[in-house]
C-alpha cells in the first residue's frame, strides 16, 4: 500500500469551543479564566478557556481540582443548544466549500477539498477561506490542519492553535513522522506512551525500524496501524456519512452512594432523560450498557443485549436496574452513574440488517 499524495484533507477544530461561545455573549467573561462545566465539589470541567489553560486548568479535571491551580477560575454553565446553534452554522460554512465533511464533534471535522466549490487547486487557501468565513459569521477563531491525509491534518491543526493555520506537504510527511513524539500520535496515550518509552521508542523513527509484526505482536490491531501511518500511508477517506455508534446519557453525583435504594431513583431519573434523547433523535439499539464509577475511580461496565430494538421506557428501565442489582456486589460506592444504548437502527440500516459488522481501525480523535 502506498500513499495517495491526491487527495487534500483539512482537519478544522473550533478553539475551546464552549469557552469561546460563553466569551463571546458574555464580554465581561472575555480575557479572564474561565471554565464550562461544574464548579462544585463533585462538578468537572467541559471546556477551559486559553486564559485558564496556563494555569493548567484542562477539561475532564475536578471543578475542586481547577480552582486549586487557578483561585479565580470563573465557572460557567454547560448551555448545549448554544453549542449546537453555532456548530450549525460552522457546518454552514464548511457545505460551501465542499460536501465531503466528516464531523468528529460539535467542534471539529475532517473536510475533503481535492475537488472544491471555489474550483482552488491550492487547498491552504481553501482553508485560509473557511477559517475567515467561520469568524465573520460566528465571531469565533478555529485551528485548520492540512494535509494529504486524515492522519496528518489533525496533527496540523493541534499545532498552532488557537488561531493558526498549518499545512504538512506530501514531500515534508516521512521526515516529519520520523521526528514526531510517539505521545503526538493520535491513539497513544498515557499508558502507550510509557510503555514505548520504556522499550526505548520515543518517535516516529524509532517505531519506523520496527517490522509489521513486531508492532502487531506488541500492540495488536493498532501495531498495524503505527507500522503504516510512519511511513505516510492513511488513506481513509473523509466520510459525510460517518455512522453514530451509541447514545448515551451519564451524571455524576453530588454524594457517592452505595445503597440500590438510593441508587435506583436516580437511575430511574437518568433514563427518563435518556429515552427522551432515543425518541429526539429517532434511534434505537439492541444493546443496552450501563456504566458506573466507583468512589475510587475504577470504570464498570455491564452490557444486555435484546435480537430487537429497544423502544420501550419500560423494558429499559427494567434491564437497566437489572444490570444494577446483578453487579452491586462488585462495588461499594459509586460516583457516577450512566447509560447508552448501541447496535443502533441508523448502523444496522446503513451496513444492512443481519450482515455481520466489521470496521477499520480509526483512531481516537
Amino acid at each position: 500500500m502506498q500513499p495517495d499524495f491526491s487527495r487534500k484533507i483539512i482537519h478544522v477544530d473550533m478553539a475551546a469551543f464552549y469557552a469561546s461561545v460563553e466569551q463571546r455573549d458574555a464580554p465581561q467573561l472575555r480575557g479572564k479564566a474561565i471554565a464550562v462545566g461544574g464548579g462544585g465539589a463533585r462538578g468537572v470541567v467541559t471546556t477551559a478557556s486559553y486564559e485558564a489553560r496556563r494555569f493548567g486548568v484542562r477539561s475532564a479535571m475536578s471543578g475542586f481540582k481547577a480552582r486549586q491551580l487557578c483561585p479565580h477560575l470563573i465557572f460557567v454553565p454547560l448551555r448545549f443548544e448554544a453549542y449546537r446553534a453555532v456548530s450549525r452554522q460552522v457546518r454552514a460554512v464548511f457545505e460551501r466549500y465542499t460536501p465531503l465533511i466528516e464531523p468528529l464533534s460539535l467542534d471539529e471535522a475532517y473536510l475533503d477539498v481535492t475537488e472544491n466549490a471555489l474550483g482552488e487547486p491550492i487547498a491552504t487557501k481553501v482553508a485560509a477561506a473557511i477559517r475567515q468565513a467561520v469568524y465573520e459569521e460566528t465571531g469565533l477563531t478555529c485551528s485548520a490542519g492540512v494535509s494529504y491525509c486524515k492522519f496528518l491534518a489533525k496533527i496540523a491543526s493541534d499545532m498552532n492553535k488557537p488561531d493558526g493555520l498549518t499545512v504538512i506537504k506530501p514531500h515534508e510527511a516521512l521526515a516529519f513522522l520520523e521526528q514526531l513524539p510517539v505521545e503526538r500520535f493520535h491513539g497513544v496515550g498515557k499508558v502507550t506512551t510509557a510503555r514505548m518509552h520504556s522499550m526505548g521508542w520515543t518517535t516516529g523513527g524509532d517505531l519506523k525500524r520496527l517490522s509489521q509484526y513486531e508492532l502487531a505482536q506488541q500492540f495488536g490491531k493498532v501495531g498495524r496501524f503505527y507500522y503504516r501511518i510512519v511511513r505516510g500511508i492513511d488513506n481513509r477517506p473523509v466520510r459525510p456519512d460517518r455512522i453514530r455508534k451509541s447514545i448515551g446519557i451519564e451524571r455524576t453525583l453530588s454524594d457517592n452512594l452505595g445503597n440500590l435504594e438510593a441508587i435506583a431513583p436516580v437511575l430511574n431519573e437518568l433514563i427518563d432523560r435518556f429515552h427522551e434523547r432515543l425518541k429526539k433523535a429517532n434511534n434505537y439499539g439492541r444493546t443496552l450498557t450501563l456504566k458506573l464509577k466507583t468512589a475510587d475511580f475504577q470504570i464498570l461496565t455491564r452490557s444486555l443485549s435484546k435480537p430487537y430494538y429497544l423502544t420501550a421506557i419500560e423494558e429499559i428501565r427494567q434491564l437497566a436496574q437489572q444490570l444494577l442489582q446483578e453487579n452491586s456486589h462488585e462495588f461499594e460506592q459509586i460516583r457516577l452513574i450512566g447509560i447508552s444504548t448501541s447496535n443502533l437502527q441508523e448502523q444496522e440500516r446503513a451496513t444492512g440488517l443481519g450482515q455481520q459488522l466489521t470496521f477499520d481501525f480509526d483512531p481516537p480523535t
